[in-house]
Order: structure tokens, then C-alpha cells, then sequence
């Protein structure tokens, strides 16, 4: 089983964090009364980097802005499909000018590239699996979005409810383990609600499951590849499960970044050109 799993090339897009800081409160791990330590986080920032690069993936960088601290969580800002970017449309008023230095490179790259009506936080909550997306709500992205991805890109999307509020995105419940023919998935089923969670057993049945534990340790903020998966190394009963799968876990501390909500995947977005 080990053996069996094969790695896919990825292309991520992260945002280096010259200015990551928690200056205001929009999630319960959000405390302004907590400092970020800008070294560490830098430290651990480009262990993540390194990380992807040294299993053989490409890692574009745009630039950061002054006055935007959530800019580093690059996740939140875009979903991409086959060439095709939706771009952000944050609930908080103090993200929304993240979008626009997004926005402005991947149309530098060549993404037709649409501004979303409804509000959508990228990444953070549609989640690219294969031949369908699933699609988070509850807390930040509305219904409306999941309508307006499904217009835009032409794919079946699924509709998600979530009803904890430290998970509040859907990459911190849930995260694709692998997206070929159907894929597979990791996520906490305690993140959803009763229909949610018959949805995902459904299409999921050899899904592995993982704690509430594990969510909080941030541990479904993760990448996979589809052989190796970048998690946190605080999230060891779910290290453990995914090995058991044939999976090969990275451990990379981003624990820093916690401190605002967000993880490895936070600040990963994926390019699918």
C-alpha cells in the first residue's frame, strides 16, 4: 500500500508574510492581546516553501502589501479551475483589499478572471476534488457563491454547512487527499452538519476520519499531493491514520500562524491552469 500512492506535480501560489500580524479579530483564534513573533513566522513560513520544493513543486511568490496582515493566507484569496479564477469577495471589511494584488497576478498569468458578487473567501471555502467542488458555508462564504462557482466554472458543486466556529472554513474541516477519478478525502465529521455529513459519507466512503482534536491542531489545514500530505506535526493521531493509508506525512510547523486561524493550506493557494 505504501508503494501505491504517486505524487502529482502541483503549483502553488504563497504570499511571503513581511507583515503578518493578528491587529484585529474576525475568528475565534484571533487575539489582539497575542503577539506574532515576525521572525518565526518567517522562519516557518519559507520551511514550507522549502518543504514543497523539495518534493519537487513549483512555488510562485506575490508580493505583500502593507496594511493587509491576512495577506500571507493566499488560500483565501482565488479558487483556479482549468485556466479560470473566482476571485474573493471577503465577509470582513479589513480583508477585502487582498483580492485586487490576486487578482491583478493571476491575470498577469492569464486566468480569466471573475470578481464574485456574493461573498467568497477563495480556496478557503470551495474546494477543487476531482469532478466536483465542494463547497463550504455557514460562517464566511454564502450559498449564493457556491451558485456563482458553478455558473462561472461549469462544475457540480456541493454544498457544505459547517457548525464549528474554529472551523470555520472549510479547508480547516476538510482538506483532498487525492482528486483522480472521485479521489478521496480527509475531514472531522464534527465540523458539519447532520445532512452535511450523510453527503460526505456518501460520496466518501473510505474517507479518512479525523478528529475534533485534529482539526484544532489544525491537521486538515493540510496539502496533499496525492502521496505525500504537509500537515503539522502537532496533529500526530491523524499522521498516524494517513500512514496507515499509504500516505506519507510532512510534518512543517506553521504554529505561528495559528495565532490568526490559519495553517499550512491557509496559505497555500493551488494554481490549476
Amino acid at each position: 500500500m505504501p508503494d501505491s500512492r504517486v505524487p502529482r506535480p502541483r503549483r502553488f501560489l504563497l504570499c511571503e508574510p513581511r507583515h503578518f500580524a493578528v491587529s484585529y479579530s474576525i475568528n475565534p483564534w484571533m487575539r489582539t492581546d497575542r503577539p506574532v513573533d515576525p521572525v518565526r513566522a518567517l522562519d516557518q513560513w519559507q520551511a514550507l516553501v522549502d518543504a514543497y520544493r523539495a518534493h519537487g513543486h513549483t512555488v510562485d511568490t506575490v508580493r505583500p502589501v502593507a496594511g493587509l496582515p491576512d495577506m500571507v493566507f493566499a488560500a483565501n484569496a482565488a479558487v483556479t479551475v482549468a485556466g479560470r479564477a473566482l476571485g474573493s469577495l471577503f465577509k470582513a471589511p479589513e480583508r477585502r483589499p487582498e483580492s485586487l494584488p490576486y487578482e491583478a497576478w493571476l491575470k498577469a498569468e492569464g486566468f480569466e478572471v471573475h470578481r464574485p458578487e456574493a461573498v467568497c473567501e477563495g480556496e478557503g471555502d470551495l474546494v477543487p476534488a476531482g469532478r466536483w467542488i465542494l463547497a463550504g458555508t455557514g460562517f464566511r462564504t454564502v450559498p449564493a457563491a457556491h451558485r456563482e462557482a458553478q455558473e462561472f466554472f461549469g462544475v457540480p458543486v456541493i454544498s457544505l454547512t459547517l457548525v464549528d466556529p474554529y472551523l470555520y472554513h472549510l479547508d480547516t474541516a476538510l482538506f483532498v487527499l487525492d482528486d483522480e477519478d472521485g479521489g478521496n478525502v480527509a475531514y472531522c465529521p464534527d465540523a458539519f452538519s447532520p445532512g452535511s455529513r450523510e453527503v460526505l459519507a456518501r460520496l466518501y466512503p473510505d474517507a479518512v476520519l479525523a478528529t475534533r482534536e485534529d482539526a484544532l491542531a489544525f491537521g486538515l489545514n493540510a496539502v496533499s499531493d496525492g502521496r505525500h500530505v504537509f500537515l503539522p506535526p502537532q496533529a500526530r493521531a491523524l499522521a498516524a491514520r494517513l500512514a496507515e493509508r499509504g500516505y506519507v506525512p510532512v510534518p512543517v510547523d506553521l504554529s505561528e500562524f495559528h495565532k490568526a486561524g490559519g495553517g499550512i493550506k491557509c496559505c497555500t493557494q493551488e494554481i490549476r491552469s
